[in-house]
């Protein structure tokens, strides 16, 4: 109807892109409302407009047009102007007809998306290479390529108030338990935002509570997003985002990297138990240094406690804020090596880390000991790269309880640690399983890696639905 085609005029006027084509039928004129920007103008050419033409003679309806005129593989009746502007945002082409107010939308969107390379977050030495990439359906594809079951159930969801996206919910049927599933709906269903730009929007909505700890899991490599997929638990894929989500996401899972499954199994649970090392060095080490060096004198060995007093003869700042002044050093070239360019972040930050902690040694602002131990710290916590950021702002609320109280605070901060690990809990689970839990879940890769045929059957017991 005329109505509609003014109502949207008036919607989209003053964009230069927003297109509409009038033909002219023996049954009225039958107007096609596109954006050329996200449209495919070829497929709107050939599979819409040539077969209207060829049949403008003839006295046309909406369910001829609909059955046997367009050739295209996906077309559907709307009947609301909302209905109507979504599908034009999201590069769709709307056909309005002058003898009814039904329209119809045709599937004419562009499709421009990079090419599948591999993921730069999660290289691996042996094993697939496939990264996810922008586009929903080119995910959905690489995901349906290593799952084959027709219990793959992909759930699409329209997320946003103002600005709508497109996130598709993945589950195999009879392996995700039905409460994970309801909840993952329920919580995305009562999203309040805007817009949906990428998958941290989801994220945060699915966190179960506050933390520096992630407790949704995020993965760039469709095996890896598919193999959680296989063990029971819900993915998410977002329009835009080469991101998935998976969820429950547990502690253990930050010491787990998707190379440990592709290399002999000894060796794999060899360089699991170096990242726990580099995960206790990272987050005590500071703390007890600070705790020993500070308040308790007596516990240090005398040869150390007298090295130790002469490299600190000339340093005008207490221990405490000598380690802190030279991890924020630290997190200072770190940020300037991922801010710059990628050709010049690395030799910056390897130049500027030599400098500085030469230069910081020969000016008396901190001694040998405590740029060893700051670089010690910095390289264990890049094992476990996932968690890097809660290490860093726990290391730093360690060292002041240590700063103030010596050990007895070292071990109060470190059990308000434990006591916020343990009250975590990913969309129902807790986040520490298998650590002090009641064991109904059947997971096979805990702090050691099992063999891949134990590993590969579900993670959650049928009767925990």
């Amino acid at each position: 109807m005329v109505n509609n085609l003014i109502a949207l005029q008036s919607i989209f006027q003053n964009n230069s892109d927003f297109q509409i084509r009038d033909i002219q039928t023996k049954s009225g004129n039958i107007y096609l409302i596109f954006i050329e920007t996200v449209s495919d103008y070829d497929i709107i050419s050939k599979a819409i407009i040539k077969p209207i033409i060829e049949q403008k003679d003839h006295l046309l309806s909406i369910e001829q047009i609909e059955k046997d005129v367009i050739t295209l593989g996906h077309l559907e009746r709307i009947s609301s102007i909302d209905e109507a502007v979504n599908q034009i945002l999201s590069g769709n082409t709307v056909l309005i007809f002058d003898n009814t107010e039904d329209m119809l939308y045709c599937d004419t969107k562009k499709t421009a998306t990079r090419a599948i390379e591999v993921p730069p977050t999660e290289s691996v030495i042996k094993g697939p290479r496939e990264g996810l990439t922008e586009n929903l359906n080119t995910n959905l594809s690489l995901i349906r390529k290593r799952l084959t079951t027709k219990d793959l159930k992909c759930e699409s969801l329209l997320l946003g108030k103002e600005v709508t996206t497109e996130v598709m919910i993945l589950y195999i049927e009879g392996s995700a338990p039905k409460r994970l599933l309801n909840h993952v709906r329920k919580s995305l269903k009562n999203i309040d935002v805007n817009f949906v730009q990428q998958s941290n929007y989801l994220i945060e909505q699915l966190q179960d509570k506050p933390s520096a700890f992630d407790t949704v899991g995020y993965t760039e490599k469709p095996d890896v997003f598919a193999s959680r997929l296989a063990e029971g638990r819900v993915g998410i894929l977002v329009e835009g985002d080469p991101f998935g989500i998976t969820v429950p996401h547990f502690f253990i899972e930050n010491f787990q990297t998707p190379n440990d499954y592709n290399v002999n199994k000894y060796f794999a649970n060899y360089v699991r138990m170096i990242r726990w090392i580099g995960f206790i060095i990272a987050l005590l080490l500071p703390p007890i240094y600070i705790a020993l060096t500070t308040h308790h004198f007596s516990l240090i060995p005398p040869l150390f406690l007298f090295r130790l007093a002469i490299a600190r003869a000339a340093i005008p700042f207490p221990i405490f804020l000598e380690i802190l002044m030279m991890m924020f050093f630290f997190q200072l070239l770190r940020e300037a090596g991922v801010r710059l360019p990628q050709s010049i972040g690395q030799a910056i930050s390897i130049v500027g880390a030599l400098i500085l902690g030469d230069t910081a040694v020969q000016s008396g602002l901190a001694s040998t000991v405590a740029v060893l131990l700051v670089a010690l710290t910095s390289l264990s916590a890049f094992l476990v790269p996932n968690i890097f950021g809660a290490i860093a702002i726990w290391t730093d609320i360690l060292i002041l309880f240590s700063s103030l109280l010596g050990l007895p605070g070292f071990f109060i901060g470190f059990l308000i640690f434990l006591s916020h690990l343990s009250n975590l809990t990913s969309c129902g689970y807790p986040y520490l399983y298998p650590l002090g839990t009641v064991n109904i879940l059947k997971l096979k890769d805990k702090i050691f890696r099992d063999n891949l045929k134990a590993i590969s059957h579900s993670f959650i017991d049928e009767d925990d639905e």
